[in-house]
């Protein structure tokens, strides 16, 4: 895998917007937050675009995110919201570009999809974290969130423990392996593209937004029928916001959790703040980590050099 290089103070950083459409004002609102990390928020050309739910036409999103890449003053991109979208402009990325020019990239939610293709295609380690509209600009956008964007100024190896948030062991056990995952959802609609999810021997992380537990349990199939769960080293279950039934008659979602998993013979451990929540932890993906459930704990590489 490829690690970008860590950042340091004065560096510029491309904010675009490859899926939704933002609002400007809330851009506005965060860019402060980068300024006091002593880096230079720069704005994509297109990232005012609108056409329907997507920020921009295919093309101007595209452009955007290859300028960002092109641009040697660039030394991270930073995704200013999810959305929908990034599934429709996988297949134009042009990789060898982002393998020759490799840097920080982050984001969440649809920015799966990216974060998928880009690992998959180019080694280059990717960041699930706080997007700038979706995020930072929000009130609720605490300290903790803020905190983790420390990870891109150092090779710190982190440790993710019960002091952050409860953990529940769904099955017990030791795992390690590349992290890999995000948004349930999205990780799903990869699945019989050329940009499939790969899980053998990685440890999986899943997260999700409005899902009921009947839709979990449908991706989760999905998933199980594919292969995928049963080639995992580990599962990492992260924030499922907005997932209450409103069927007369429904399971929990935990309960959902641990038909799937309780009897997977790996470590799945769920209750990590990650996901669409605050707090947010931040979190690379294509690097080593080691998932117990006896220390009830994830410890993760750093994600720069």
């Amino acid at each position: 895998m490829i690690c970008p290089e860590k950042l340091q103070k004065g560096d510029h950083v491309g904010i675009i917007a490859p899926a939704g459409p933002i609002d400007n004002e809330k851009i506005q609102v965060a860019v402060p937050f980068f300024e006091k990390l002593g880096l230079q928020p720069i704005l994509g050309k297109y990232i005012q675009q609108k056409n329907g739910y997507l920020a921009g036409t295919d093309q101007q999103r595209l452009e955007d995110l290859h300028d960002m890449f092109a641009d040697p003053s660039i030394k991270a991109i930073i995704c200013a919201r999810g959305g929908y979208g990034t599934g429709r402009i996988a297949a134009n990325l042009d990789y060898e570009l982002i393998k020759q020019n490799p840097k920080i990239f982050w984001g969440y939610s649809d920015i799966t999809y990216l974060h998928t293709a880009i690992r998959q295609k180019t080694d280059l380690v990717t960041f699930h974290g706080p997007m700038v509209v979706s995020d930072i600009a929000r009130n609720e956008f605490d300290s903790l969130s803020a905190s983790r964007f420390s990870q891109l100024f150092k090779s710190d190896t982190y440790t993710y423990t019960e002091e952050i948030s409860p953990l529940h062991v769904i099955s017990p056990g030791e795992a390690e392996g590349e992290i890999v995952g995000g948004n349930l959802s999205l990780l799903v609609s990869t699945l019989g593209t050329p940009y499939e999810i790969d899980t053998k021997d990685k440890i999986l992380f899943i997260e999700d937004i409005g899902e009921e537990p009947y839709k979990v349990d449908g991706m989760l199939n999905h998933l199980r029928v594919a292969g995928k769960l049963e080639e995992v080293a580990g599962i990492v279950v992260g924030d499922f916001a907005n997932a209450t039934p409103t069927l007369d008659s429904s399971f929990t979602l935990q309960e959902v959790l641990d038909d799937y998993f309780h009897a997977l013979g790996k470590p799945v451990l769920s209750g990590f703040k990650i996901g669409h929540c605050f707090p947010h932890v931040a979190v690379p993906f294509g690097v080593t980590a080691k998932l117990s459930s006896n220390k009830k704990t994830l410890k993760i590489e750093p994600g720069v050099r």
